[in-house]
């Protein structure tokens, strides 16, 4: 009988562990991530004609440009008119579509069947760096459920179909900037600091917005490189690893601003169009009286201006009239702030409002998931605090830094998408610090109860 309870406990054992290898398997995460894509995408795509498939997603600044270029006329003509050359967008991502239009035809179907699939693998290998990051911050659990909640978040599964974006992209080299700034405050080798600082002029050149958390991650690297390395706190000589690093990250951008100097006759890093997104969201129909429902200044009315005035001459008043507003209407911009806040945390401008109006179980499950995923990366944030994580600032900065430029401007479900990575990441966090207090609190109350007595 003793063998035999024994021989119970063995194959109870195995079974927990093969649950245990199956359930963090990194390959199966994958592959369940690139499942669930598939399987959107498949879904909406039969429910739309091909005639619309092959049109209606490239009718936007990137499909427009890509289009320009793959007909000979280069980086301009945003909105599919002779508008002449643009600094809308960076390039990286409308070369892309414009490999896709080279080798698979200008606005069809095949051309978007293959960007969506591209979108999908960007989108789905992001489990490969939040897994590995996690794995660093939090142990092997923590990651393993980090990776199964962006396998499974409704945003990741819908966008690489929804969007002929950098949007999947951004995500992936969000996730990627987080797991190798948490490995190079480890490394010496002059060869990982340059490779990281190509990292990020490939992402400045992809989506300038993450260029807001550059001299957060980098400094924490160089802090903790400082820190880690006593030898070297003396030797000034290591600050030249990271210079070099920022270096080649504005080395990076160095060809693309100077084209822009050349075509536009002024200095434009890397975007033309903050101007526009900050006075859609703080214009003159923002007011006293229609503060939270005003009627909208919208980029369509906006760009028949840009259309008569040219690209230059319209961001220069674009950008006179948004300060000029924001300068004069304080109040407004306070509230309108606020609002923009519980937009990019709701997923959706008034989430509660669009929450209860939704007649679709996926938007309300879209507006549900954002809402949560926000909150709970707060807590993740505390417990990484509490228990005095060295990741803490790092993966803090993603959620508070990088939503600034959405706070001032506008924003939508998409804007937040480059950080939901680093999100999820928190909320496999703080899911694992109460399932370790749950855990602990049975145990206490078992050696504690009278039948143990």
């Amino acid at each position: 009988m003793f063998e035999g309870i024994l021989k119970c406990d063995r194959e109870e054992n195995r079974m927990s562990l093969t649950l245990r290898s199956v359930a963090t398997s990194l390959t199966l995460i994958v592959v369940v991530a690139v499942g669930a894509r598939l399987a959107f995408a498949w879904d909406q795509a039969r429910k739309i004609p091909a005639a619309a498939l092959a049109t209606a997603p490239f009718e936007q600044e990137t499909g427009s440009i890509a289009r320009s270029m793959a007909t000979g006329s280069g980086f301009s003509n945003p909105f599919g008119r002779p508008t002449g050359p643009t600094a809308w967008l960076t390039p990286v991502y409308p070369w892309l579509v414009v490999a896709a239009f080279k080798v698979f035809g200008i606005f069809t179907v095949r051309s978007f069947f293959f960007l969506v699939f591209l979108n999908i693998l960007f989108s789905s290998a992001v489990c490969v760096p939040i897994f590995y990051a996690g794995t660093r911050v939090a142990g092997i659990g923590v990651a393993a459920g980090a990776a199964w909640l962006w396998a499974l978040f409704p945003n990741g599964i819908m966008i690489p179909f929804e969007w002929i974006w950098d949007t999947s992209l951004a995500a992936l080299l969000s996730a990627t900037l987080l797991w190798t700034t948490l490995q190079l405050a480890e490394s010496q080798r002059l060869r990982d600091w340059c490779a990281y600082g190509l990292l990020w002029g490939f992402t400045l050149m992809t989506n300038p917005s993450l260029g807001s958390l550059l001299p957060f991650l980098l400094g924490w690297a160089v802090y903790r490189a400082w820190r880690t390395h006593d030898s070297r706190r003396t030797d000034w000589r290591w600050v030249s690893k990271p210079a070099v690093a920022l270096g080649l990250a504005i080395f990076c951008c160095v060809p693309w601003t100077v084209r822009n100097f050349i075509v536009f006759n002024h200095f434009v890093p890397l975007r033309s169009n903050f101007p526009l997104e900050l006075y859609i969201g703080n214009n003159e129909n923002y007011d006293d009286k229609h503060i939270r429902f005003p009627g909208p200044i919208t980029k369509d009315r906006e760009t028949l201006r840009y259309f008569r005035m040219g690209e230059t001459a319209f961001m220069r008043e674009e950008m006179r009239k948004a300060t000029n507003f924001i300068r004069t209407h304080p109040r407004v911009e306070l509230i309108l702030t606020g609002e923009r806040f519980l937009a990019f945390w709701g997923g959706i401008a008034h989430p509660l409002d669009n929450f209860l109006a939704a007649d679709s179980r996926l938007a309300r499950g879209v507006i549900l998931c954002a809402t949560l995923s926000g909150i709970a990366a707060l807590c993740g944030i505390v417990v990484l605090l509490w228990r005095h994580s060295v990741y803490a600032f790092p993966l803090a900065v993603f959620p508070a830094i990088f939503p600034f430029l959405y706070y001032v401007t506008h924003t939508s479900l998409r804007y937040r998408h480059p950080i939901d990575p680093v999100v999820l990441l928190l909320d496999a966090i703080a899911a694992g610090a109460l399932v370790r207090s749950m855990t602990q609190w049975r145990i206490s109350r078992q050696s504690t109860s009278p039948d143990r007595v």
